[in-house]
């Protein structure tokens, strides 16, 4: 059963989900469509068991739905707002300045 959550419960979901070089990708995949775990693991180059692990804690987060084909379970996006979301986070330009990364102490 999905509930409604707060802003800030929402936005750390999805900063968890973004954290993690490898469901960012993921993410990216899934802008173009559903896709399966393996499919997505051989265009990815990654495992099937890494890319399933990503693909639950993404589920947890909220951020994809899973539909069961028989056998087979398609991935997808839960929202079109997030679709349009990652995109524009993807146009976005940084300031980094040199100096130590961001990261939580």
């Amino acid at each position: 059963m999905l509930t409604c959550e707060t802003r800030e419960t929402a936005l750390a979901r999805l900063g968890r989900a973004l954290a993690d070089p490898t469901r960012c990708r993921i993410l990216i995949a899934l802008l173009d469509g559903h896709g399966y775990p393996a499919q997505l693991a051989e265009n990815l180059q990654l495992s099937r068991s890494n890319v399933s692990n990503h693909l639950s804690c993404l589920r947890g987060c909220g951020l994809v739905v899973a539909t069961y084909q028989g056998r087979q379970v398609r991935y997808e996006l839960a929202d079109p707002h997030l679709k349009r979301a990652i995109s524009e986070l993807l146009d976005v330009v940084l300031a980094v300045e040199s100096g130590p990364d961001c990261v939580d102490e």
